[in-house]
């Protein structure tokens, strides 16, 4: 060997071989592993629900009806979380129905139990998020006379609502279930119910159908007018058995105001639930937002349902929507409690994104104890093999300058083991068992030294 030869070569080039070698494994590992992450990756994406739009159309009534106050009372509560709900003026029932068939913008819309067209659901695939509350069917009309059937307004003039309307749509087929129709001296009119409340008071027909609430601004005036009377249902009961989507209910003397005692007797009325149904094209991060809207606005109750009643995933007419079926089960999801909307629904769309994750993970998990074992050995046993080299020419008669050169390297492995501090408590045997050998070959190379030096 040449006499400027650095005695830390050998030791140097073992530690690099020795890196080497393991960068070359864990570039193996790692690299394979993210080039398969990546692709998985790709695959999963496409899966992917895409963003939330920023702005949706539901489908209401008409301008200061109670569908259209409901949908901007909606409106408010997504303008909080950046979003644009767009209340889109109707006529009613019937035209929501027809706009979420037809009309790609609208995703949603309220609308009336009992006026869903028929084979519609197979058509657009509708999905119930709730029904929201109930909305009585009032029937004023003017006689000396209580009313409390229908079949007595036959031959008599009525107002059943406006074309395209769930009062319409109901009162219609409440009429022809009663035995009565137009050709039977019984007159119906198609008109609006501002123009009917008009009509009535003045005495120019004699019965309108209403559908709401009883803080209807019409149903309120008609209330308290003298000479206009509110059927009480005779066989409110067998209505509501009759027909699923119609409830039994008591509008109780006073509820609607205590002073003026009205109304001034108990009144057994029938009523369908509004509800908010969708198409399947809406957005699945806005259920949840749509529940909690629903909730806030209407599980106050009213004159005629206690507190906590609705929403409700009762008195719908297409299968229940999963998500909303959860938030019923178990209130809103956990990340839309903790997180902002926006980041909620990006970690809830990129839970599909775990499975090329945990796909990569698993393995590696599986192989992390050995490669670590192997880590921290190869640490240790680097050194063996020049051990076993300086043994090997110690046998075949070295030289005063290999000896040298043995010794030097021997010196720096020492003072090396003698820096090493991060050699975990498990794997110390294998520590002290290499400085055991360190030193029996250094005690080696000196008896071989003297033995040259005499």
């Amino acid at each position: 060997m040449p006499a400027d030869a650095n005695p830390q070569s050998i030791l140097t080039a073992k530690l690099t071989k020795t890196r080497r070698r393991l960068r070359s494994l864990w570039l193996k590992l790692w690299g394979g592993g993210l080039l398969f992450f990546l692709l998985a990756f790709g695959v999963a994406w496409f899966f992917v629900e895409p963003a939330p739009p920023r702005r949706i159309v539901i489908a209401s009534g008409v301008k200061g009806g109670g569908y259209h106050q409901v949908a901007e009372e909606y409106a408010k509560f997504f303008a909080d979380y950046g979003i644009e709900l767009v209340v889109r003026e109707t006529a009613g029932s019937v035209e929501n129905y027809e706009l979420l068939k037809s009309d790609p913008e609208v995703d949603i819309a309220i609308v009336q139990g009992g006026t869903a067209p028929e084979g519609i659901e197979h058509q657009t695939g509708l999905e119930s998020l709730a029904s929201l509350y109930l909305e009585p069917v009032w029937v004023f009309y003017r006689s000396d006379q209580e009313i409390s059937d229908l079949r007595k307004l036959q031959g008599k003039s009525i107002a059943i609502g406006e074309d395209g309307s769930g009062t319409q749509a109901l009162s219609t087929r409440l009429l022809a279930l009663s035995g009565l129709n137009a050709d039977q001296e019984t007159t119906v009119l198609s008109i609006g119910n501002g123009e009917a409340v008009e009509k009535l008071i003045a005495g120019e027909i004699d019965a309108v159908f209403l559908v709401g609430l009883p803080r209807s601004e019409s149903i309120q005036r008609l209330l308290q007018e003298q000479n206009i009377r509110l059927m009480n249902f005779q066989r409110h009961g067998a209505w509501a058995r009759s027909l699923s989507y119609l409830s039994d209910v008591t509008l109780y003397r006073g509820v609607i105001d205590l002073q003026q005692d009205l109304p001034r007797q108990d009144i057994h009325l029938i009523a369908p639930a509004a509800n908010l149904v969708a198409t399947r094209n809406l957005h699945q991060a806005f259920v949840p937002l749509f529940m909690e809207a629903a909730t806030k606005s209407h599980e106050r109750g009213n004159e005629l349902v206690p507190e906590g009643v609705f929403p409700s995933p009762k008195l719908i007419e297409f299968p229940l929507n999963d998500l909303a079926r959860s938030y019923f089960d178990s209130g809103p999801p956990v990340l839309q409690k903790h997180l902002p909307f926006w980041v909620a629904s990006f970690i809830s769309r990129g839970k599909i994104l775990l499975i090329p994750i945990l796909t990569l993970l698993f393995p590696l998990f599986k192989i992390a104890p050995p490669l670590y074992r192997w880590r921290i050995r190869s640490r240790i046993y680097r050194w063996y093999r020049l051990l076993r080299e300086i043994e090997s020419d110690l046998r075949s008669g070295s030289t005063a300058e290999s000896l040298a050169h043995h010794q030097a390297a021997l010196k720096e492995m020492h003072d090396e083991l003698d820096d090493l501090t991060s050699v975990p408590l498990s794997y110390m045997e294998e520590f002290y068992n290499l400085r055991l050998h360190v030193e029996y070959v250094g005690r080696r190379v000196e008896r071989a030294l003297v033995a040259r030096a005499e």
